[in-house]
């Protein structure tokens, strides 16, 4: 079955999306932008690891105890509080970071990314963390062979 475009009602009161006018499309273009300069999801990450295309390092926030009971295969373990001066040095100070925690009720990737970005280094946060990894069905590791912490 095809879908035909269909025209917009006029209602004497606007609806509950529109009562407030959608931005321009101009401003609407430059949000998002701004936005994916900021994060990434998991099937974007999934994707780079899969093609070997690894321009990045991906970090697991968490604590090495829940590293070691699953994570996203290729992660190397560093829990914000451990992002120091001296441990981030070992990276050149260009590399882009992608973080990651449990999931979106976590708070540790947005903890890490502000760590490393007052250190000087680019960083995406993986929305989603380790739940929308699971949602999207790919596959995890587990034990501490990775970790870095």
């Amino acid at each position: 079955m095809i879908l035909e475009p269909q025209p917009a009602t006029q209602a004497a009161t606007p609806s509950y999306v529109a009562e407030t006018p959608a931005a321009a499309p101009e401003a609407i273009a430059a949000y998002y932008a701004r936005k994916l300069a900021f994060e990434t999801d998991c099937w974007d990450v999934h994707a780079s690891l899969a093609s070997g295309r690894i321009d990045f390092v991906l970090l697991d926030v968490r604590s090495p105890a829940m590293f070691a009971l699953s994570h996203v295969p290729g992660a190397q373990n560093l829990p914000h509080g451990k992002m120091t001066t001296h441990r981030m040095s070992a990276w050149p100070s260009g590399t882009l970071f992608v973080v990651y925690c449990a999931g979106p009720h976590c708070n540790g990737t947005d903890k890490a990314a502000l760590r490393l970005a007052t250190l000087g280094y680019r960083v995406k946060v993986m929305i989603g963390g380790m739940t929308g990894w699971a949602d999207e069905g790919f596959d995890f590791e587990t034990g501490s062979s990775n970790a870095t912490a």
